[in-house]
């Protein structure tokens, strides 16, 4: 982490500055397009993002480790240890783990309520003995924890220029609508884990199911029952980021460039799929690397120029008829 970063965000303590320094690295190794749209950010804020980046990310590792000395019961209690840490509070000091360490001081330095990260840890429990979810109220149950409370979270140090209780319906949105993107770019890969994130009501429709998935990844064929289903998943998805549309100009003008560069990078993977023949069962869709870097340009050139930037939400207006037809957040 550039030295300036942590100096303008107040953090001097040599302790916490390690620790803020792991959660970058992990941030820039795991997460490079969410990582990308962080350098858009003011530089006293980016420490913050990527400490609540790195406490997501060490609990999903706990989650999906693959070593198979690890039980679903010693998961669960490293879960367990990781929320009593969380709420033993920043009085731990220089005892806490890194990654804890970072998160208490960004918690308290921005007023992020510790309720949603209890209700992150109880949605990463879940994954640990849950493999489907039978209809899409169940799986936006399980996503409240896992991707909306992290739009939340975010909320507080991305700043807003609206009271945060009007944007955050928004938030939580965006925060659904990436990882509805994630589910579907992973189809495969959750498959190898022994999960199906697509509601099975959803597949069901299309007259597929679990076992074609695992059959259409067994043997490489294609089906199209699956591809009717992925594009409805698709499209609900689709739905979802313009759900999100008007919180982008309840931000901070500041945080703007950032969030609507993660939204157009992460609508991307969207098009992608669709332009690899919605072949996720079989291998993940990239965005290509020329795209990531045109958006990000954009995103600096937004920074730079505030008043020449167009309006966040010109792109992305529903169009009559496309009213968002999903349950509404928790």
């Amino acid at each position: 982490m550039n030295a300036r970063e942590l100096d303008v965000a107040g953090i001097t303590d040599p302790g916490l500055r390690d620790a803020y320094l792991r959660c970058r690295r992990l941030n820039a190794r795991h997460g490079k397009t969410y990582y990308l749209a962080t350098r858009l950010l003011p530089l006293e804020r980016r420490a913050a993002v990527h400490a609540l980046y790195g406490f997501a990310r060490w609990a999903d590792d706990i989650v999906d480790t693959v070593d198979g000395a690890a039980t679903t019961r010693q998961r669960r209690r490293a879960l367990d240890a990781l929320e009593g840490e969380l709420d033993a509070g920043p009085h731990q000091g220089a005892g806490a783990r890194p990654v804890i360490r970072a998160l208490l001081d960004t918690r308290a330095r921005y007023g992020i309520a510790p309720s949603l990260f209890h209700d992150f840890l109880a949605s990463m429990r879940s994954d640990l003995t849950v493999t489907s979810y039978a209809r899409y109220a169940d799986l936006r149950a399980y996503m409240h924890g896992s991707a909306a409370v992290i739009g939340l979270q975010m909320l507080p140090v991305l700043g807003t220029v609206v009271p945060p209780a009007e944007a955050e319906p928004h938030a939580a949105a965006l925060g659904v609508a990436f990882q509805l993107t994630n589910f579907l770019r992973d189809v495969g890969e959750d498959l190898d884990r022994g999960r199906v994130y697509l509601p099975l009501d959803l597949l069901a429709a299309h007259g597929a199911g679990p076992e074609l998935l695992r059959w259409s990844r067994r043997t490489g064929r294609d089906d199209p029952r699956i591809t009717a289903a992925l594009k409805d998943a698709e499209h609900l998805t689709r739905r979802c980021y313009r759900d999100a549309v008007p919180g982008l100009a309840m931000l901070d003008p500041r945080s703007r460039p950032c969030v609507r560069t993660a939204f157009v990078l992460y609508r991307g993977i969207l098009d992608a799929i669709a332009a690899d023949g919605y072949q996720v069962v079989h291998r993940r869709a990239v965005v290509p690397r020329r795209r990531r870097a045109l958006v990000a340009l954009d995103g600096f050139v937004s920074r730079a120029r505030p008043r020449n930037r167009r309006a966040p939400d010109a792109p992305c207006r529903p169009r009559p008829g496309t009213a968002l037809r999903v349950p509404v957040l928790r």
